[in-house]
C-alpha cells in the first residue's frame, strides 16, 4: 500500500506541472491587461508600463512561467496584482467558508442519495423508483445558475422561511477566529448565531447538492440492483438471514466500490459548483474570491487558486482509491 500511494504521488506530479502550464497560459489568453485593470481611471501609457515592470510582466512568458516554478518550489504561491497581500493569505482565509459550504453539500447529496438509491433498487419500476430517476435528471439538467435563484425567490422572497445571501446575519456581533462559523458560534456558546448559521447554509447546501445527490443516487440504485442479483445474495436469503443484515453486510459492503468512485468524482463538481453557487448567494469563500480575481485579471490568484484545486482533486481520488482496499479485502495494491 505504501508503495502504491508513493508512485500515485510521484505520479501526479507531471500532472500538477500540466495544470500550472494550462493554468499559465489560460489566464495570459483572457482579454484585457491586468495592470491598466488594476489602475482603473488612472490609467496612463506611462503608469500602465510601469507597474508591468514592477510586476514582472514585461518579461518573456517563458520566463515568467518558469518565475512562476521557482516561487512554488519554495511554497510561495505569489502576490496579488490587485491587494499586493499574499496569494496564500487570501485564499486560505476564504477557504473555511468554502469547505464548510462544500462539506455540507457533499453530507446533504451523499446521504440523500444513498437513501434514494436504495429504496428505488428494492421495488424498480415502482412510483419511487421513478421519482427518483425524475429527481436524478432534474439535479443533473438544471444547473446552478438557475436553480439557485429559484430557492431563494421560492424560500426567500415568497415564503421568507430563510435567508438567501451572506453568511451570517452581522448583527449577531460573533467573534470570528477560524472561519468555520459553525465551529466558531459552538465554541462561543451562541446557539442563536448557529442556528443563524444553518438557515444561511441551506438554501446554498441544498443548491449546491443536486448534482452529487442524482449522481449517488443513480448509481446507488444500479449498484444495489446488480448486487441483488448475486448467487452469494440468494444463498444468504435461502439461509433465513434476515433482509435488513443481508442489504448491510453483503449487498451495500459491495455495492459502495462502485458509489464511492462516483462520491471521488463529485468532489470536482463541487468544487466548480461552488464558483457558481457562492456567487448566487453571496457566500464569501474561495469560489466568489476566483470570480473577483478573473475580473480584475489577478494571474497569481487564478493560477494558484487552479492549482490548489487540482491538489485537493487528486487527494480525494488517492483516498477513494485506498478505500476500495478497505471496503473490499480481496482488493491489493
Amino acid at each position: 500500500m505504501i508503495r502504491y500511494v508513493t508512485r500515485r504521488i510521484l505520479v501526479s506530479i507531471p500532472v500538477l506541472l500540466g495544470v500550472t502550464f494550462i493554468a499559465f497560459v489560460f489566464v495570459r489568453l483572457l482579454p484585457g491587461d491586468p495592470a491598466a485593470a488594476i489602475l482603473g481611471d488612472r490609467a496612463t501609457p506611462e503608469l500602465v508600463a510601469s507597474l508591468r515592470v514592477s510586476q514582472g510582466l514585461d518579461r518573456p512568458l517563458w520566463v515568467q512561467y518558469f518565475d512562476y516554478l521557482g516561487r512554488l518550489a519554495r511554497g510561495d504561491l505569489g502576490s496579488s496584482l490587485i491587494t499586493s497581500a499574499p496569494v496564500r493569505t487570501e485564499f486560505f482565509s476564504r477557504f473555511p467558508a468554502t469547505v464548510e459550504l462544500s462539506v455540507c453539500a457533499l453530507a446533504i447529496g451523499v446521504t440523500a442519495g444513498v437513501f434514494l438509491g436504495r429504496r428505488a433498487a428494492r421495488k424498480p419500476g415502482s412510483s419511487v423508483d421513478t421519482g427518483m430517476t425524475a429527481l436524478s435528471l432534474l439535479g443533473v439538467s438544471v444547473p446552478i445558475f438557475v436553480l439557485g435563484p429559484i430557492l431563494q425567490y421560492v424560500f426567500g422572497a415568497w415564503l421568507q422561511w430563510l435567508p438567501t445571501s451572506g453568511r451570517i446575519d452581522p448583527r449577531l456581533g460573533i467573534t470570528i477566529y477560524s472561519n468555520f462559523l459553525l465551529i466558531d458560534t459552538l465554541g462561543q456558546g451562541r446557539m442563536d448565531a448557529f442556528l443563524d448559521v444553518l438557515a444561511h447554509l441551506v438554501l446554498p447546501a441544498i443548491t449546491l447538492s443536486m448534482m452529487p445527490m442524482a449522481m449517488v443516487a443513480r448509481m446507488t440504485r444500479i449498484s444495489v440492483m446488480e448486487t441483488s442479483r448475486e448467487d452469494y445474495v440468494r444463498t444468504a436469503r435461502s439461509k433465513g438471514i434476515s433482509l435488513r443484515r443481508v442489504d448491510q453486510r453483503h449487498i451495500m459492503r459491495n455495492a459502495w466500490l462502485p458509489v464511492s468512485t462516483v462520491i471521488g468524482l463529485q468532489v470536482g463538481a463541487l468544487l466548480s459548483g461552488t464558483v457558481i453557487t457562492e456567487t448566487v448567494f453571496g457566500w464569501n469563500g474561495v469560489g466568489s474570491l476566483v470570480v473577483n480575481a478573473i475580473n480584475d485579471r489577478d494571474y497569481f490568484l487564478i493560477q494558484s487558486s487552479i492549482l490548489v484545486f487540482a491538489v485537493i482533486y487528486i487527494l480525494v481520488n488517492l483516498a477513494v482509491d485506498i478505500s476500495y482496499a478497505v471496503l473490499d479485502p480481496r482488493i491489493r495494491y
